[in-house]
């Protein structure tokens, strides 16, 4: 499924995904990144990445606006938006976030990203992660 969201819509939502990232606690990496997980009634949840020195124990921006969006009671979700403020060129959701992703959606679910500059990439997460084992095993069983 391709995105029925309007240019003026997509960039609505990245700003407000780089305005999470201006609230990144990044020390570390100091590349900030900003999210927002966009719900199937159009209500929106931001999200931003939180490092910790323990690197492991980091939480990315997109698992930050998924959790959100969770303990508010949603579970169905249209798109994800994912502005990276000190990056060049845009950077899409990582692997472990691909993975919790896919745990709460489709491969048709939509994903923009885009750098400093707003320009941005749209995806399904089924592009991105088109061996999702998740999926795979429903259509066996």
């Amino acid at each position: 499924m391709r995105s029925d969201l309007s240019n003026a819509e997509i960039k609505k939502y990245l700003r407000l995904s780089a305005e999470a990232a201006r609230n990144s606690y990044s020390p570390y990496s100091r590349f900030r990144v900003g999210a927002v997980l966009l719900c199937a009634d159009n209500s929106f949840f931001k999200g931003t990445n939180v490092e910790n020195r323990s690197f492991g124990l980091t939480i990315c921006a997109e698992r930050s606006a998924l959790s959100a969006a969770v303990v508010g009671g949603k579970h169905d979700f249209k798109a994800l938006f994912l502005v990276c403020l000190d990056a060049e060129y845009p950077v899409p959701p990582c692997g472990a976030c691909r993975q919790i992703l896919s745990e709460f959606t489709d491969p048709c679910f939509n994903v923009y990203y885009s750098g400093k500059d707003f320009k941005f990439i749209h995806h399904t997460l089924g592009e991105l992660y088109p061996f999702d084992s998740l999926h795979e095993l429903k259509k066996q069983y």
